[in-house]
């Protein structure tokens, strides 16, 4: 749910992180400077024309949908909360692959909550809400 509203509702601006207790942090200026401090020519605009596609969002880690023959980041903490919940995948590898093990972990989480809108077996949108709820 975050990673879906930070795509929606990013800020490109500057971010200030508070100072460690203990310290004081450095004055800054009083506004951040423009990343383009020259304006545009007379009838341009910086945002693109009528037509024109936003480019593509990066894909945060741990939001696509995952099936058998994945692997990487996004599978290992699949893994890892899969075997949160007793009886679903205890004792299974903690490799990052998304093997017929992991997947019929998935389609038992699925079928023992009630997980309905992701194909059987894949670690889609619906099934990672819901494994979400239950594990840390």
């Amino acid at each position: 749910m975050l990673a879906a509203w930070l795509l929606v509702h990013h800020d490109t601006g500057p971010v200030a992180l508070p100072a460690p207790s203990g310290h004081r942090a450095a004055p800054g200026p009083e506004s951040p400077a423009p990343e383009n401090p020259s304006p545009p020519a007379p009838g341009r605009t910086d945002r693109p024309g009528p037509g024109a596609s936003d480019p593509p969002l990066p894909e945060i880690p741990g939001t696509g949908v995952l099936r058998q023959g994945d692997s990487g980041h996004g599978v290992y903490e699949l893994q890892v909360r899969l075997q949160q919940i007793p009886g679903l995948y205890d004792g299974g590898a903690i490799d990052g692959r998304y093997d017929a093990e992991v997947r019929a972990a998935v389609t038992l989480f699925q079928r023992r909550y009630g997980i309905r809108g992701d194909e059987s077996g894949v670690y889609g949108a619906r099934t990672r809400f819901a494994l979400m709820l239950r594990t840390k």
